[in-house]
């Protein structure tokens, strides 16, 4: 018998398989910490700055760059402010804030949380506009913002101007970049740069917005940053090719039966949050998981579904429908609404799969949607093995499924 972790919130959850099972993992490097100087920033006529920052669910090493930016700007405390891009997300805690600047800037400056019903439309691209927090258009303004780069399911990966864009964008915005509209088409895909719609107007309203400078980086483990930039918004497209090679993980012997995909913290506060890590695998360009499969994703979810405007769209769809696909003909006959658009990935997840959910403090928040819930990972695999009806099922063990791109190998 052989034992397997994955993260569980801020710990993991330890288990067993009597047959045994292949992992795939983020490739971690056998490198140094990755080293960043920012030289002194010329602001041009701007008078002040405004420097957005990631929220709660991002783990980004937002105070990093901010002591490095700070150092540089060449502007007084009085007109340096912050925001913190919540997207539809809930407000920000001062622990929270406390956690992702330090008590110091908390103390030091003006620190806020973007508002997505106070913006203004500074455009629009293929039919969609382009609302943001008036901040961020203000005249004068340097916009700076922070972000880390990993696989997403819709840019294809993160960072560059995403952070204002979309988490301090206007409902519409959001609505409408997040709907199925924009998710039924090509190239909207995890790991998908080029040629993709998500990520093109993501640039295209970077540029209309006029941001100034991006501070990303690549972090594939808590407190490992491996590549970091400061730039204009092209420092993207370098780091994304230093991603990939840490991601983008070949795995043998596909497809398989069972994946078990871990989450932690984070990312598993909520289950807006932590189903990712089903639709991350299940829906991928090139799967590991056979059609029928079964997905087991272990989360804490002391949030239970999300306490965000977002996250209680996502919640309420997917109680009432369920993840079928009545679900999906409604949404895609209505549009979604900021966040269910999860709901939505959720529904087209479970027409090839089953997602069995681990360990939530509120297992009925879980149940509730529709999905599948068990104590533990052992229970959750003999549940499988009993809906698949085989005796010794292939297991593949994803222990970071966010920041991992499993592909079959030839």
């Amino acid at each position: 018998m052989t034992h397997y972790a994955v993260p569980y919130g801020d710990s993991e959850m330890q288990f067993e398989i009597p047959y045994g099972a292949d992992v795939a993992d983020t490739i971690l490097p056998e490198r140094a910490a990755a080293e960043l100087y920012v030289p002194k920033l010329d602001t041009g006529d701007c008078s002040r700055a405004l420097i957005i920052f990631t929220d709660a669910t991002r783990h980004s090493p937002d105070r990093w760059f901010v002591d490095k930016i700070l150092a540089a700007l060449p502007l007084p405390p009085e007109n340096i402010e912050f925001m913190c891009a919540l997207g539809m997300h809930r407000p920000s805690t001062r622990a929270e804030k406390i956690e992702k600047l330090g008590q110091d800037i908390i103390e030091r400056y003006s620190v806020i949380d973007h508002d997505p019903a106070a913006v203004v439309t500074v455009g629009e691209i293929d039919g969609i506009p382009v609302e943001v927090h008036p901040k961020l258009v203000e005249p004068g303004t340097f916009l700076i913002m922070t972000g880390v780069v990993e696989p997403h399911q819709y840019a294809g990966y993160s960072g560059g101007a995403e952070t204002a864009v979309i988490g301090c964008g206007g409902t519409t915005t959001i609505s409408l970049t997040h709907g199925p509209v924009m998710l039924n088409r090509e190239g909207v895909r995890l790991g998908v740069i080029d040629g993709n719609p998500f990520q093109q107007f993501v640039r295209k309203a970077g540029e209309m917005i006029g941001v100034n400078l991006v501070a990303n980086a690549v972090m594939p483990a808590p407190e490992l940053i491996t590549h970091a930039a400061v730039g204009d918004v092209s420092v993207h497209d370098a780091l994304v090719a230093e991603a990939r090679k840490l991601y983008e993980t070949p795995v043998p012997n596909a497809p398989y039966d069972i994946v078990v995909a871990g989450v932690g913290a984070p990312k598993d506060v909520n289950l807006y949050q932590a189903s990712r890590a089903a639709t991350y695998i299940g829906l991928s360009g090139t799967p590991v998981l056979r059609e029928g499969g079964v997905l087991i994703v272990p989360a804490t979810l002391p949030e239970g579904a999300g306490e965000g405007a977002g996250e209680k769209n996502f919640f309420e769809v997917l109680r009432r429908f369920k993840p079928t696909p009545a679900l999906i003909e409604y949404l895609n006959e209505k549009g979604c609404r900021p966040g269910e658009q999860r709901a939505y990935m959720i529904a087209l997840m479970e027409a090839k799969y089953t997602c069995i959910m681990v360990g939530a403090e509120n297992p009925s928040v879980v149940t509730d949607t529709g999905l599948h819930h068990a104590e533990s990972v052992s229970t959750a695999l003999e549940a499988a093995a009993r809906l698949l009806k085989i005796r010794q099922p292939k297991v593949l063990i994803v222990p970071h499924a966010l920041k991992t791109l499993p592909a079959p190998t030839q």
